[in-house]
């Protein structure tokens, strides 16, 4: 088999808003706003990701302006009470910060995003240095494949390396991402060895399939 899995640099967004430790509240706050996002990378130098400052970060300023929270909260959010005096986003970012390398593949950005509930990933070079960012939808974007762009690459990669002719005489049919395994193979019990390597296949949504055993045919 010859293809291969879509990584983060196929997907990330390039140009992408970032501040540095010294940026004040309002200006992340500003910023967030401009682009329409929930989080910023905060950098350092010459564009070293040292942290991430999220709209979380910021909500404590607002939560306890009018409160004075007993003493077991005071205990038990001590975090919170800390950002919500903070005013910079050196004090107010996450360090260090949760990333993922751009040749890293989307399965393993989607898995660091559901294990720390984010929402987006700043994406970093060898050194650290922000090269974009990748969020949850650009991650479903290869839910948009075209039906016989998946299609040619199941055929090419899955059912000549599973169900080679002549003994078989199997198709891939896809509609809206659904694949399904239609035609005739003398063994049947390789549909669960063909379920798994379907669905490895970028944009896939599901596998069916519709075998029968017998020779081409």
């Amino acid at each position: 088999m010859h293809g291969g899995p879509r990584i983060v640099s196929d997907v990330m967004t390039s140009t992408v808003a970032a501040i540095g430790r010294g940026a004040a509240f309002k200006e992340i706050v500003r910023v967030m706003q401009d682009w329409k996002v929930s989080a910023l990378p905060v950098l350092e130098g010459e564009g070293r990701v040292v942290g991430v400052v999220s709209e979380a970060d910021l909500l404590p300023k607002e939560e306890f302006r009018d409160s004075d929270p007993d003493r077991a909260v005071q205990l038990k959010r001590l975090a919170d009470l800390a950002k919500a005096g903070a005013l910079t986003a050196g004090e107010l970012m996450t360090s260090p910060a949760l990333t993922v390398h751009a040749d890293a593949t989307l399965a393993q950005a989607a898995h660091t995003m559901a294990h720390a509930k984010v929402k987006r990933l700043p994406v970093v070079d060898k050194l650290g240095m922000l090269q974009g960012v990748v969020s949850r939808g650009d991650l479903l974007k290869v839910f948009l494949r075209d039906d016989d762009e998946i299609a040619e690459e199941v055929g090419r990669e899955v059912v000549a390396y599973v169900f080679p002719a002549p003994a078989s005489n199997v198709r891939a049919e896809v509609c809206e991402g659904v694949v399904t395994l239609v035609g005739h193979t003398p063994d049947t019990s390789l549909a669960a060895v063909a379920a798994r390597l379907v669905r490895a296949v970028e944009g896939v949504v599901d596998v069916q399939f519709d075998l029968r055993k017998g020779p081409h045919g």
